[in-house]
């Protein structure tokens, strides 16, 4: 009988693996980061009582210890936020201003068309804002409570290879600036993998806040938390964040941070075959997913197949497309009258869709077209840029959460802590995100005083029938966007699971401007994952576009979380191999 046993079960034929990681599955939470540690700080606030929103933030803030080559506490994070009986999902912008005192005619007198790494970069620092601020207005927890996992990754986190691997290249740079190399270069040297990476400054700003949170603990939970917002921008922390600004030759001023606060405001919405698509608004690239999904949704998509000429094709145009229309006319929307109910009206995308030729890629970007009698009136015509080369600078992080209560929670921390020095004492940088604003006079997103950069990093999510379906985003630069439609795709169009949809091979143009300083353009450029089979890529070739190999997995391609909801009410959550992250749940 044993031996009847065994041979039958040798007839089975073997399961085929098709993914490199299981979608993971939960019933009651789900945190998907760029970092597994930052996953794990974030699902420590569950057993707290906390919600979606709690874990998100303390996953986002663990990305600001965790990922010091791409994130900072005094950096940027855009957050979108959805709970049950809101009717829309909100955003925090987490972005800072420019200087008020610094116009673009006084700053090309001093740097011309050039941005100088460090201070002449700075705004104001906006990711510790939006931290607190989303803790006060939609938590559940304490300050105290979402630090705690912060405050032990601070005296010490194994470093990783990426992470090694940055500190070393800037190792030259780091060293001019005592501060920061008294973090990044322990010992007088470069950190290797394994090393444990101690941040006492930051994690002694962090006990701080807690410490006045707990001292306005009686006027209750969120005036704690506003209460260490505000020593920030108004109190003590303020000051030294002024004095080392002075010292540094920086434009930013005590009045500026005195007047910063986050701005919450409503997405930009589409739909996308009855889904609800929501994004940032112009002061990021956040429009182009909508935008591009606008474009896309004329085709018959799921006819195409992933992967194919067909879809590749089509997509990528669809993407110059929205791209001309971004350098066209995005900017901040408090001080440039961006057409964006034009930009996404369905009947703009109908027009603009004639302008994909089955048969030829565009060699360049296309011309913008004209969103303006789409809203009923008349508007300048959009900004077409020039060739540029250059490099542009590191890229940023990402995280996501949801619960079986239907709360979701989508941010994209970033600006590099290995990009400006540390303020001593603090552990942070003044955010650099000025590379993200133009020296070039008539680009809509070119320098203002008090301006907001037009901001790479952009959460969005997904809605059903009034209830979240999927908070995603991921790092990249300019390849976010790119990253991001086409996991929508993968899953709308293709039926993919969530994990699947982030592993297949993707495709990133660079045929428009990035929007880092230099703006690097490369007309026609295509960067091709090369799991994408050969005679794929040479018909796209012989369509026109530039084909660049990638290799088979690569950060270059973005690095996509996502979390959804399935029809039966369980969570599915995937996680980019291309980088560190990494799913977990319950």
């Amino acid at each position: 009988m044993w031996m009847r046993e065994i041979a039958v079960e040798t007839t089975v034929p073997p399961i085929g693996v098709t993914q490199g990681r299981p979608a993971l599955l939960g019933s009651k939470h789900m945190v998907s980061s760029s970092h597994y540690l930052a996953s794990l700080a974030g699902l420590r606030m569950f057993p707290r009582g906390g919600s979606a929103i709690d874990a998100g933030i303390a996953a986002g803030i663990a990305l600001n210890v965790l990922e010091r080559h791409l994130t900072d506490f005094g950096g940027v994070a855009p957050i979108m936020v959805f709970q049950p009986g809101m009717a829309a999902p909100e955003t925090i912008d987490g972005l800072g201003r420019w200087p008020m005192s610094l116009d673009l005619d006084t700053y090309r007198s001093r740097h011309g068309d050039d941005m100088p790494v460090g201070t002449p970069r700075a705004v104001t620092p906006a990711a510790c804002d939006a931290w607190l601020t989303a803790l006060a207005r939609y938590g559940r927890l304490s300050l105290a409570d979402v630090l705690a996992p912060n405050i032990e990754l601070c005296d010490g986190f194994p470093v990783y290879p990426r992470l090694a691997i940055a500190i070393q290249r800037l190792e030259e740079r780091l060293r001019q600036w005592p501060s920061s190399a008294a973090v990044f270069l322990p010992n007088g040297k470069p950190p290797r993998v394994g090393d444990i990476l101690v941040q006492r400054d930051l994690g002694s700003l962090f006990r701080r806040l807690v410490a006045i949170e707990s001292a306005h603990s009686s006027r209750g939970r969120a005036a704690g938390i506003m209460a260490a917002r505000d020593a920030i921008y108004h109190g003590d922390i303020a000051e030294e964040i002024a004095s080392f600004m002075v010292r540094e030759g920086g434009a930013l001023t005590r009045d500026d941070l005195a007047s910063y606060h986050v701005k919450i405001e409503a997405p930009v919405h589409t739909t996308y075959r009855g889904i609800d698509v929501y994004a940032c608004g112009p002061w990021s690239q956040g429009p182009l997913v909508p935008m591009t999904l606008n474009l896309l949704e004329g085709y018959d998509i799921a006819s195409l197949g992933p992967g194919s000429v067909s879809f590749l094709h089509r997509y990528t145009e669809a993407m110059k497309l929205a791209c001309a229309d971004r350098e066209g006319f995005f900017g901040d929307p408090d001080l440039v009258d961006v057409p964006m109910k034009g930009l996404l009206d369905k009947g703009y995308a109908e027009q603009r869709r004639r302008l994909i030729h089955d048969d030829r890629a565009w060699p360049e970007l296309p011309p913008p077209g004209d969103p303006w009698r789409f809203e009923g009136r008349s508007g300048p015509k959009g900004y077409r840029p020039v060739i540029a080369g250059g490099v542009g600078a590191p890229d940023t992080s990402y995280v996501c959460a949801l619960d079986a209560e239907g709360n979701a929670f989508s941010a994209t921390p970033s600006d590099p802590g290995l990009g400006s020095p540390i303020i001593p004492g603090l552990g942070i940088i003044v955010s650099t995100r000025g590379a993200q604003l133009w020296t070039t006079p008539g680009h809509p997103s070119a320098i203002a005083p008090g301006k907001r950069p037009r901001l790479t990093p952009n959460p969005a999510l997904l809605m059903k029938n009034g209830r979240a379906y999927m908070p995603f985003g991921c790092p990249g630069e300019d390849a976010q966007c790119q990253a991001m439609v086409q996991v929508v795709c993968d899953i709308v169009d293709f039926g993919m699971n969530t994990q699947a949809a982030i592993e297949y091979p993707r495709v990133v143009s660079h045929s428009f401007p990035w929007t880092f300083h230099p703006h690097a353009y490369c007309p026609g450029e295509l960067q091709v994952e090369a799991r994408i089979a050969r005679p794929v890529r040479d018909r796209l070739e012989a369509l026109g576009h530039v084909i660049v190999d990638l290799p088979d997995f690569t950060p270059a391609a973005a690095g996509v979380c996502a979390i959804r909801v399935l029809d039966n009410g369980t969570l599915e959550a995937g996680a980019d191999p291309r980088r560190e992250r990494y799913a977990v749940g319950w």
